[in-house]
């Protein structure tokens, strides 16, 4: 079975103070559903494309596991923190 996995690569961060509200509930929620976090900030370097403040990489058991992880209730409460105080690209795909 194929793992499933959150990549978040940040464009515009507006409170670090949401972010870090926003990354303890997030954090919550991405542990009830099994998930390791894989990258979590450091350092980067863009190589193509936007200078990304954040980048961050989560692993799910699969698929489907990566998206009810997203559509629950607990990561829904984290999103609605960082609303508006982050521009980001979040996308949920499917890998070894």
């Amino acid at each position: 079975m194929k793992k499933g996995y959150w990549v978040c690569i940040y464009d515009k961060i507006y409170s670090e103070e949401k972010l870090k509200q926003y990354a303890i509930k997030a954090k919550s929620a991405v542990e009830k559903f099994s998930g390791k976090f894989l990258v979590r900030g450091g350092k980067s370097r863009t190589n193509d494309g936007i200078n990304s403040p954040r980048v961050i990489v989560v692993e799910f058991i699969d698929y489907n596991t990566a998206i009810n992880c997203y559509d629950s209730t607990e990561y829904k409460e984290a999103h609605d923190i960082l609303n508006k105080y982050a521009i980001r690209h979040h996308q949920i795909v499917e890998g070894d």
